[in-house]
């Protein structure tokens, strides 16, 4: 048990229902932590905030695993590519838990919002960038340096700040390596769950997590996940980018908002 009351059924729905939300957004584009964390913080003001990062972790992780199984049944998954990356994503989000302490995140959110709107520009104004697979420097050395690379850098971003991971990814997958949006949603999901998993070893070490809470809305989110991977294997890659630029857009603006209030 949680050494804390659990909310009331009414919260405890409310949350669900945000967790089966943010399960669909995070299989589609990634995200879904914009709206499950602060409905976590809402929902539980008694709880730290080191307490709803884990718990939002150990619900995440689970919604993140069931689209990965979903989308590796229809699309053929890069595993030269993604296991990797996954695995150096997984020791740079272990850094980034481990020196968020030393190094405030604030440090990275104006850097973080300048970068998110140039790549939301650019990816509105080439409507064909991701569409299909044309991937660049593939077999070759310079490709796996590149994967590898951006999977330590945003392990480490998700270990230190964490919001929109899963958009970062496809961001590196789709423009930088030439992943169509659908194939690098794929990616992004094993790379997301090295992550992820990594969080939950520093948070549960800490006693940080609401354990009973949180995998109650774990079941939630993986029903969500499995509904988003399968609408986004339905629609497809311009789908995917649709939701990629919403998803995207509110990242900015939340960002934003915590650059301003400091």
């Amino acid at each position: 048990m949680d050494a804390y009351a659990l909310p009331d059924i009414g919260t405890i729905l409310l949350l669900c229902l945000a967790a089966a939300t943010a399960g669909w957004v995070d299989a589609v584009t990634g995200g879904g932590g914009l709206l499950q964390l602060p409905a976590i913080l809402v929902g539980v003001p008694q709880a730290s905030a080191a307490q709803a990062l884990g718990t939002n972790k150990i619900s995440g992780v689970f919604g993140t695993g069931a689209a990965a199984i979903t989308y590796a049944r229809k699309v053929t998954l890069d595993f030269r590519t993604a296991i990797p990356m996954a695995i150096v994503a997984f020791g740079g989000a272990l850094i980034g838990a481990s020196t968020a302490r030393l190094l405030p995140a604030e440090v990275f959110r104006p850097i973080i919002v300048v970068l998110l709107i140039a790549v939301w520009f650019w990816t509105l104004l080439s409507p064909q960038m991701g569409a299909e697979d044309n991937l660049r420097w593939k077999g070759t050395r310079r490709h796996y340096v590149i994967a590898i690379v951006a999977g330590g850098v945003i392990g480490f971003y998700d270990g230190i700040l964490g919001p929109g991971t899963g958009s970062f990814l496809l961001i590196v997958l789709v423009a930088g390596l030439g992943y169509s949006f659908l194939s690098a949603s794929v990616t992004a999901k094993i790379v997301n769950l090295g992550t992820n998993i990594a969080a939950i070893a520093v948070f549960g070490l800490t006693g940080s997590i609401l354990w009973t809470l949180g995998l109650l809305m774990a079941l939630c989110n993986v029903s969500g996940a499995i509904v988003g991977a399968r609408t986004a294997l339905t629609r497809g890659s311009g789908f995917v980018r649709a939701v990629f630029l919403v998803v995207v857009a509110l990242l900015i603006i939340r960002l934003s908002i915590d650059v301003f209030q400091g």
